[in-house]
């Protein structure tokens, strides 16, 4: 019950765009107690019908620049086999603790970024009032 659950949260916040990888994995080790290095794997595995659900509903709204999606593409399959490669040979424990910096500083951006929107929102609804 608890996989399906997991895999629910995973894929809506997949479906918004946020990166349900993130969430999944952290559920994985933290929730199921799954080793870090098998929960990444099982990201990858998942991403692939996510992805190709998302591109398909994208080419149907026309929001993909072909060229620019097809070169970074080719780059990010090289960053993966690289990535995969390395991190196969990272003790668990370092790459835990690589994850989770990985995810503060998304955090952060996050944050940062939401902080800077509401800023200038708040800027622009003043202008507004005074006009």
């Amino acid at each position: 019950m608890i996989e399906i659950l997991i895999g629910i949260l995973s894929g809506t916040i997949s479906g918004t765009g946020m990166g349900g990888g993130t969430i999944l994995i952290f559920l994985l080790v933290y929730m199921l107690g799954i080793d870090q290095h098998i929960a990444q794997a099982t990201n990858l595995v998942f991403f692939i019908p996510t992805s190709i659900i998302a591109i398909i509903i994208n080419l149907k709204n026309k929001n993909i620049a072909l060229q620019t999606a097809i070169f970074v593409s080719v780059f990010g399959i090289l960053g993966a086999i690289i990535g995969a490669n390395i991190s196969i040979k990272i003790d668990v424990n370092i790459l835990k603790k690589c994850f989770g910096i990985f995810l503060l500083i998304i955090a952060i951006h996050e944050i940062y970024t939401i902080v800077k929107w509401y800023k200038k929102e708040k800027i622009r609804d003043t202008k507004k009032k005074q006009s």
